[in-house]
């Protein structure tokens, strides 16, 4: 069991599942963050792809859809991750982005969610950093564990 190949996996199961947009969205937008995440930080800490879905669709308090990087749903657990790049939520983001960006983290806090956010930057960097993050919120129940 290979990390490419419970990628490619993942991917495919996923890419299946969900409306057109999902699927648009897993084939244009799952990138370059999104995968370096799941290979420099997920696999390594919790080692497998179980409960957690890429590009997952939330509804939000305009009746609007928004599109999460990752969720992990697992009762109780109701995840966001996000992965953050410093040019495009940050540096480039105008006024009104940004104010959207608290108001969606906003919305899914109240909605029950956990978001956790990381930094582009801290994945590349400080891979082992977001690892114990992970391994500290979730700890060993989730490890390696198939149900």
């Amino acid at each position: 069991m290979t990390f490419e190949s419970e990628y490619e996996a993942f991917l495919l199961r996923h890419a299946k599942m969900g409306p057109s947009e999902r699927l648009r969205r897993l084939q244009e937008g799952h990138g370059h963050a999104e995968k370096l995440f799941l290979q420099h930080v997920w696999w390594p800490a919790i080692g497998h792809f179980d409960h957690l879905h890429p590009e997952y669709e939330v509804h939000d308090i305009k009746d609007g859809t928004r599109f999460l990087d990752f969720a992990y749903i697992r009762t109780p657990y109701k995840v966001c991750f996000e992965i953050d790049g410093y040019g495009p939520h940050s540096r480039d983001a105008s006024r009104r982005q940004f104010a959207d960006n608290l108001l969606r983290q906003n919305h899914l806090v109240i909605a029950g969610r956990k978001v956790i956010r990381f930094a582009y930057d801290d994945i590349q960097e400080k891979p082992r950093r977001c690892q114990q993050l992970l391994g500290k919120w979730f700890g060993d129940e989730h490890r390696h564990a198939a149900d």
